[in-house]
């Protein structure tokens, strides 16, 4: 049985359990012991990497014993059955004052109920948002840990050790108790879905309506890249758009199936939304767009629907070029604004003391939705931390100032033209509606009012009313049942 020497240890080595647990062997004053449930793979990591000094474990006793108290252990173990069957595990040989750590996408009520049951045999449960991928947990992830303030003392400089570094901060920070951390990484993929959509949405504006080829956009997301919208998903949007297909000489976006997968977290983040009665319209167009993509057998039934009946091409392309990239500003700002609503929303349904601020500057490195203008995000809490919308921030609505008229030439040519923008057409719909002075919504009370009964408020006095529909239509004042 190993000697108890490893301050960390790791459960799980896939490729995202097996690069976590190099980048921690990594890093001065870790020691990691790991473990899996099939011993092929223990084997495996630990001769590929002698360097390391990995200690191998090949039961979860041995594995627990290896451990210097509190022991602290990351499982990196597909999200559901097994996550609830590791925990059983490990509470078995665990102690009072330990701590678990669940490093998977678990959906943030599974983390809540894993805390409550933990945390009575007085081991400490964390469930941790990692993001970065595979490249990510071997260089440096965003890491978004919950948790309690007692296994953030022995946690906190563990994960800072690994974390991604943008300009000169570690990008983790102790996001809340039990579900915060998960619930914030939810949003983070919400946001991730909106932000991949209005760029797919930008790349077939242009393609359709200039005719340039996937590699001379590339060269156009190359320069965007240069400016404001600075990020990530934009720098490999180039490289994808580049990318020649080896076996047929195309290029290779022409070749893959227009087909888009999804692993559930926008799912949660848009259904999560819908229960805090949060509107987050770009996130949910972005996921059911996916979803839309992945039902060839519909959109072959509906390919003889008419469309325009003249073909779309645009006059000035450098112009029309300028206007997509505007338009895709705003729509961004739009997203990243609703997905703080709801961290907002989330963390006062649950308690949480979530510093908006300090999440946006841990996902200026390591995560998938890095950017430049997270810093902007961060700017805009600092100086009003109880900021109502995140777009009215002063950098923010220059921007939507400088971009809406070209925002409305897109969403308004993409409807001529027959493109579907959903996320760009939603984004500024949403931004109408917040800004309006007066909405609709009027109507649709006084329609509830009339089938169910449902009552109305006056904008000249107070109370609540109902108006007797049948007869005479006698308005009268309702008990209040709100």
């Amino acid at each position: 049985m190993p000697n108890a020497a490893a301050n960390i240890g790791v459960v799980g080595l896939a490729v995202m359990g097996s690069n976590l647990a190099r980048n921690l062997a990594s890093r001065e004053g870790n020691t990691v012991a790991v473990y899996n449930r099939s011993r092929a793979k223990t084997d495996e990591l630990v001769a590929a990497h002698p360097e390391a000094g990995f200690l191998p474990a090949f039961s979860y006793e041995e594995f627990a014993a290896s451990l210097s108290t509190p022991r602290t252990a990351i499982i990196m173990v597909k999200a559901g059955a097994g996550t609830d069957a590791v925990i059983d595990e490990l509470v078995k040989v665990f102690e009072p004052g330990d701590i678990i750590v669940d490093g998977g996408n678990a959906y943030f009520p599974d983390t809540i109920r894993r805390e409550r049951a933990v945390r009575e045999t007085g081991i400490n449960f964390v469930g941790a948002g990692i993001s970065g991928g595979e490249e990510g947990a071997l260089t440096g992830p965003s890491i978004m840990p919950g948790g309690s303030d007692e296994s953030w003392v022995t946690l906190g400089p563990i994960l800072k050790s690994i974390a991604a570094v943008a300009e000169g901060e570690p990008c983790v920070t102790h996001v809340g108790h039990d579900g915060a951390g998960h619930f914030v990484k939810m949003v983070h993929n919400g946001i991730e879905y909106a932000d991949m959509q209005l760029i797919a949405e930008a790349y077939d504006l242009i393609r359709r309506g200039t005719g340039k080829s996937p590699a001379e956009i590339a060269e156009i997301f190359a320069e965007w890249n240069r400016g404001e919208l600075e990020s990530y998903l934009i720098e490999i949007t180039a490289e994808v758009l580049r990318q020649v297909d080896a076996a047929t000489g195309e290029p290779l976006v022409d070749v893959i199936v227009d087909q888009a997968g999804a692993k559930g977290t926008g799912a949660w983040t848009v259904q999560t939304a819908l229960a805090l009665g949060v509107p987050v319209s770009g996130i949910a167009e972005a996921t059911f767009a996916r979803s839309l993509s992945s039902h060839p057998e519909q959109r072959a039934a509906a390919a003889g629907l008419p469309g325009p009946s003249e073909a779309f091409r645009v006059v000035d392309e450098d112009a029309f070029i300028e206007d997509v990239r505007l338009a895709l500003y705003a729509s961004k700002i739009v997203a990243y604004s609703q997905g703080f609503d709801e961290i907002r929303a989330g963390a006062a349904e649950y308690g949480w003391n979530i510093d908006l601020g300090a999440i946006s500057k841990i996902w200026r490195g390591g995560c998938i939705i890095r950017a430049q203008f997270l810093n902007r995000i961060a700017e805009a809490y600092a100086q009003t931390p109880d900021l109502p919308v995140l777009m009215t921030a002063p950098y923010f609505a220059e921007a939507l100032t400088r971009g809406q008229d070209a925002w409305r030439r897109v969403v308004i040519a993409a409807a001529q033209a027959g493109i579907p923008a959903p996320a760009f057409s939603s984004s500024l719909s949403y931004y109408d509606g917040i800004r309006a002075e007066r909405l609709p919504a009027a109507l649709v009370q006084g329609q509830r009012d009339f089938f169910g009964a449902h009552t109305y408020r006056r904008i000249d006095k107070p109370g609540t009313f109902h108006t007797l529909w049948s007869g005479d239509r006698t308005e009268v004042e309702a008990e209040d049942t709100h």
